[in-house]
């Protein structure tokens, strides 16, 4: 059999082998489960190198992605006295519920913050509705809306555990920057557990940062990953320009998760408060203060009559410059809460953000050398140092 014949049968072949392979149907179901979801949204393989993937293998497919939850992404216009403001939402459920950020349907500072006198969503079939507010969270900066079911068609965006998103992941994210309606932009979790900063005194702890285009407009869009599911709504950048430098932030569905229980039952949110501002240790710096353990977080401030000075809780009472950082010294070191080992600064924040006011919360401290532990009746977080 001549060559050239022989090299056009097992082209032929080898075309059939991968039709198989790849199959003709790249939909998603209507409910489909992790792993259908994951395995469709796959797009066929090329010769142009290994494809970008997800946490489970499969390969991301941004305009599948798209395709399939845009319908469930929302722009918001909010209504106020002094003129109005836009942002983005998704749709959480078939009961018309919406959730975007608290800063897109209120203004004001603090305990004086107030919500929009009107808001309006538009969905992407272009069909434009009013919407109640139910609630807003300053603290984890979440705001949930409610329209009328009946009135327009609603694709709720189910949501992935944040505590499962991985640096490296592959994230893709749907606003309406500078007011371009339905805008995608694609990058990567370039980090998780972040705190950032919320709408009070206080962080949002467990923030995921990417390199994906967030800008004005964004906010309260979703972030999304390869099963088209929710791992967070976009809340803030980083950048000097006032717009996206590669440094992009968004409150994670574990706290939006956290908000809208509590907005659904009580129409506001509530968290515990130990009154403590604290600094991280390292080995170098943990040597350098002679502290016998290398990890944990330095007390620097104790909020007057706040929980964790009533409880005896000590703060710094110097100030010293070690490796061009500046530390607040002589104070208690947390190394635990209630059992958990505190490795970095951040945890003793997520520790006591899942507790309750009322709880107690027994901590681990080394104070003067020797460890000793402390327990803390906590509070009610104030939406300012102040006010505590």
């Amino acid at each position: 059999m001549p060559r050239r014949l022989i090299a056009i049968l097992c082209l032929t072949a080898l075309l059939g082998v991968f039709a198989t392979a790849c199959g003709s149907d790249d939909g998603i179901p209507d409910n489909p489960d992790k792993s259908e979801s994951t395995a469709q949204l796959a797009p066929p393989v090329t010769d142009s190198g290994p494809p970008i993937t997800d946490t489970d293998g499969q390969a991301f497919n941004a305009a599948e992605v798209y395709k399939e939850t845009v319908p469930g992404v929302i722009s918001v216009r909010s209504i106020f006295d002094t003129g109005a403001a836009g942002g983005s939402g998704f749709v959480l459920s078939e009961d018309g519920e919406i959730v975007t950020n608290a800063h897109v349907i209120t203004d004001g500072e603090g305990e004086a913050r107030t919500a929009a006198k009107q808001v309006y969503v538009e969905f992407y079939d272009k069909n434009v509705v009013p919407a109640e507010i139910i609630g807003f969270d300053p603290f984890n900066d979440v705001g949930l809306l409610k329209v009328d079911p009946d009135a327009v068609d609603l694709t709720p965006l189910q949501m992935v555990d944040s505590e499962k998103v991985i640096v490296g992941q592959p994230i893709a994210v749907i606003g309406s920057p500078f007011g371009e309606d339905y805008s995608l932009s694609t990058g990567v979790v370039s980090q998780v557990g972040r705190s950032v900063r919320s709408l009070t005194d206080f962080q949002i702890e467990g923030a995921i940062q990417t390199d994906a285009s967030i800008n004005p407009g964004n906010s309260g869009g979703p972030m999304l990953d390869g099963s088209g599911r929710v791992m967070g709504i976009s809340q803030q950048i980083k950048g000097s320009s006032g717009a996206s430098d590669g440094v992009g932030f968004g409150v994670p569905s574990s706290a939006i998760v956290s908000s809208v229980k509590q907005l659904r039952e009580n129409g506001e949110a509530s968290y515990a408060y130990i009154g403590v501002s604290t600094q991280p240790i390292y080995p170098q710096l943990a040597e350098k203060l002679g502290l016998g353990v290398d990890s944990g977080a330095l007390v620097g401030e104790v909020v007057n009559g706040g929980p964790a000075d009533k409880a005896g809780i000590r703060g710094g009472d110097k100030e010293i410059t070690f490796q061009a950082g500046r530390y607040q010294t002589g104070g208690d070191v947390i190394i635990s809460a209630n059992g958990e080992k505190i490795e970095q600064a951040e945890d003793l924040g997520r520790i006591i953000g899942a507790l309750q006011p009322g709880d107690t919360v027994e901590l681990g401290i080394v104070r003067d050398g020797k460890e000793a532990t402390i327990d803390v009746d906590l509070e009610e977080r104030p939406t300012a140092l102040s006010a505590g």
